[in-house]
């Protein structure tokens, strides 16, 4: 008889234990052991219906012949250069974020565009009903959904018996949370049914050289939900975050073992989906900033794009005891110790002061050369001295009050001259000496060199 026991597995991290435990020996979680029966069977029971398996043999490396991956089109420019070009055929891909970001919409709107790809839309969270009202939505109710699938089930093996007889060329489950395998006795979205969901998912893929789509849900902490062995299961990890209440999205390559995981995709939420953004510059500048304090024009890069972004502060005396210090977009630790530099070493009191920091555009930007435009933009407020919209900026600061040298810097020098800035103020580095460029490169070593530049 097949032998059933029940263990606690913790929801953070997967780990198991016979008892129930307090916190958790392997992350350090409190009450996050719960109990699951977990039914053992053997390993030749374990098969997915209807994919037969190949014979495994050895191999040596040097006999392993390395060709160029087939990839699959997806007709979204941004998509395709988070994952290094398209689907790669038998991959697993896993997106994630934050409930109604958008994944679900970015999933759909792509299908619609590859009307030469068979789908399989196997949805475990909205009816049928639900996503052609979508679909209608975002193809502006042109009947373009020819090569697309609708399945609306849970059963992973329901799943794979249709996908046998279809013989999809992209399979997109929607979500991962929501399916449940019979193999394994706990409910969905588990520890146990999305580890082992995961797996069969990724048996399927390679051995049909079917390329799987997977959307997951995140916890409060912001991470994905289940154990992380769904992160190291799969080929590619996709986070798609931003705030809901702004336009921007921004699509960010975690994991990908077909290509770099320095690129990212920049998306506009539209009545109609989402816009591609391919100058992402020219939207998160505005132009009615022109003798208002407190703004500065920062040239970032995320991952390798990069991008001119407005760095806005607000600084006022403190009306309360404590002064207030308030960051979006940045990192409010960092921005402390951007004050304490500027206290420090450039001599200005901003002890009894409130500073505000706001990155423009609702994006959260993680370029260490962001520094310099966020001390110019709190001392052009505090001093109620505009800088010049012509002039922008990259460059780290340390702790000393140098500008420290930023990466990439030819390709925000070349970034700042097509969007027509005359000046831009750069750490002193070599590797710049011989651009030939129009802008007015001016190079500083300390901050207070940067403010005489900017302020005379």
């Amino acid at each position: 008889m097949v032998k059933i026991k029940s263990v606690y597995v913790c929801s953070n991290c997967g780990a198991e234990s016979l008892k129930w435990i307090g916190k958790c020996p392997s992350c350090g979680e409190w009450n996050t052991y719960a109990e699951e029966a977990i039914k053992k069977e053997p390993a030749a029971q374990r098969s997915i219906p209807g994919v037969e398996r190949s014979g495994v043999k050895l191999q040596l490396l040097r006999d392993v012949t390395s060709e160029e991956e087939v990839r699959l089109d997806l007709h979204d420019a941004e998509l395709n250069r988070t994952l290094g070009g398209g689907f790669v055929k038998g991959s697993l891909v896993l997106i994630g974020g934050e409930p109604g970001i958008g994944k679900s919409t970015l999933v759909l709107q792509t299908v619609l565009k590859s009307k030469e790809l068979r789908t399989l839309y196997v949805s475990g969270e909205e009816s049928a009903q639900q996503l052609k009202l979508r679909a209608d939505r975002l193809s502006g109710g042109a009947d373009s959904i020819e090569n697309c699938y609708i399945l609306c089930e849970t059963n992973l093996e329901q799943v794979f018996v249709q996908a046998y007889h279809l013989q999809p060329d992209l399979l997109i489950i929607d979500s991962i949370q929501t399916m449940f395998t019979e193999m394994a006795e706990s409910f969905p979205g588990s520890v146990t049914q999305v580890r082992e969901c995961s797996a069969m998912i990724l048996k399927y893929a390679k051995e049909t050289g079917t390329p799987v789509l997977l959307i997951g849900h995140i916890n409060k902490e912001g991470s994905l939900a289940g154990p992380k062995a769904l992160e190291h299961i799969v080929d590619a990890v996709l986070q798609f975050e931003g705030d809901r209440h702004y336009m921007y999205r921004i699509l960010r390559s975690i994991k990908n073992r077909f290509g770099s995981t320095s690129e990212l995709g920049i998306y506009e939420m539209r009545r109609n989906g989402l816009r591609q953004v391919s100058n992402p510059s020219e939207l998160l500048l505005t132009e009615n900033h022109e003798g208002l304090s407190g703004v500065a024009i920062a040239a970032a890069v995320e991952g390798v794009r990069p991008f001119l972004i407005e760095t806005q502060s607000l600084v006022s005396s403190a009306v309360y005891g404590n002064p207030q210090r308030s960051a979006t977009g940045f990192d409010i630790r960092r921005m402390n110790m951007l004050l304490a530099v500027l206290e420090k070493r450039a001599g200005f009191k901003l002890a009894q002061k409130d500073v505000f920091l706001n990155i423009a555009g609702g994006l959260r930007i993680n370029d260490p050369a962001m520094d310099l435009s966020v001390i110019s933009a709190v001392l052009s407020s505090s001093l109620d001295v505009a800088i010049d919209r012509g002039v922008c900026m990259a460059g780290e600061v340390g702790l000393s009050g140098e500008i420290r040298p930023a990466t990439r810097m030819e390709q925000r020098i070349r970034e700042a001259e097509k969007l027509g800035f005359s000046r831009i103020i750069i750490p002193q580095m070599k590797g710049v000496e011989g651009l030939k460029s129009k802008i007015e490169v001016i190079k500083v070593r300390k901050v207070e060199e940067a403010f005489r530049e900017l302020f005379g």
